[in-house]
């Protein structure tokens, strides 16, 4: 396998944003807009997500598999709203989890976070 490399890093958290491993990059914890609406946080997710994708010269289109992570998971409509909007069809496959975030905020702040694999060979 090729070299490992971690970009987005953060020391604080312990955390790398994305790693491109092999043909594969994976982020976690896509997240931004925290205290909008669930569509302002989806979409400010997305935002974060493309800002790491394009690290690597990729795109939405690479991505092929997302973990989305809602505080309340009757918000999936609306997320999938947003995919239309910002994938254009080409859509990854997906699970959808409900959670309790561990997040300073507690129930008016986190309501979506994403995690993603995007195909990079």
């Amino acid at each position: 396998m090729s070299e490992i490399i971690r970009k987005d890093i953060s020391e604080e958290w312990a955390h790398s944003g994305i790693i491109k491993a092999g043909d594969y990059c994976f982020l976690s914890y896509c997240v931004g807009n925290i205290g909008g609406t669930i569509e302002e946080q989806i979409n400010g997710a997305f935002d974060q997500m493309e800002e790491r994708l394009a690290l690597f010269g990729l795109t939405l289109e690479n991505v092929v598999h997302m973990d989305c992570l809602f505080r309340d998971v009757y918000n999936i409509p609306v997320m999938e709203k947003v995919i239309k909007e910002r994938f254009k069809g080409k859509y990854p496959s997906r699970k959808s989890i409900q959670t309790e975030f561990a997040h300073v905020g507690g129930s008016s702040g986190l309501h979506f976070q994403a995690d993603a694999v995007a195909y990079c060979g």
